[in-house]
């Protein structure tokens, strides 16, 4: 596809999306909203924030799993499930429990918002640490490969941590516009 297509495509799903909100909800679905809501809620995350996270890693199928093994809703790497599983005193675990979307969100929101505490309640460098790892996150601003903001995605060293957080904040102004004006 030619960058004008590209380019004319995204166009026409942002007016789609912002002009027409039935459209927009068949495109940007809000399944396990109650779950997420929850979960999201007793982490102090914001729920749209952990949709938009859903959409971006697994597009709220809770069976997926990554060529690298994460798996579930949030995409929750088997080693990070045990070692949040044993902070949340969840046991006995088994990666399968990734599956479940109940585990899974408990998981990966306590796992975003212990990513939260880590970087100051900075959204980017979460959720860069969430998809490019807490270490790498941490390297990259201590040697200056990236200074941590928001307008500076394009120094993430990691091309695929630099869309996911841009996928992530686009799905996420979405989810606040189509469902965020709607009582709970």
């Amino acid at each position: 596809m030619t960058r004008f297509r590209r380019l004319f495509f995204l166009l026409f799903l942002v007016l789609l999306v912002l002009y027409h909100e039935r459209w927009g909800k068949i495109l940007y679905p809000f399944p396990y909203r109650e779950a997420i809501t929850r979960h999201a809620s007793a982490r102090g995350l914001d729920p749209y924030l952990v949709a938009a996270l859903v959409k971006t890693e697994s597009n709220f199928n809770p069976r997926a799993t990554s060529p690298r093994g994460a798996r579930g809703l949030m995409q929750v790497m088997p080693e990070t499930g045990s070692w949040v599983a044993s902070q949340l005193g969840l046991t006995p675990y088994h990666p399968d429990l990734l599956y479940d979307p109940e585990f899974n969100l408990a998981v990966g929101t306590w796992y975003l918002a212990d990513l939260y505490r880590s970087f100051g309640q900075d959204t980017v460098l979460a959720l860069a640490a969430y998809n490019g790892g807490r270490g790498n996150v941490i390297k990259w601003l201590a040697e200056k490969q990236w200074t941590g903001e928001k307008s500076r995605l394009d120094q993430i060293p990691y091309a695929e941590t630099r869309q996911f957080v841009r996928k992530v904040l686009w799905h996420y102004q979405v989810y606040r516009y189509l469902y965020g004006r709607e009582k709970p």
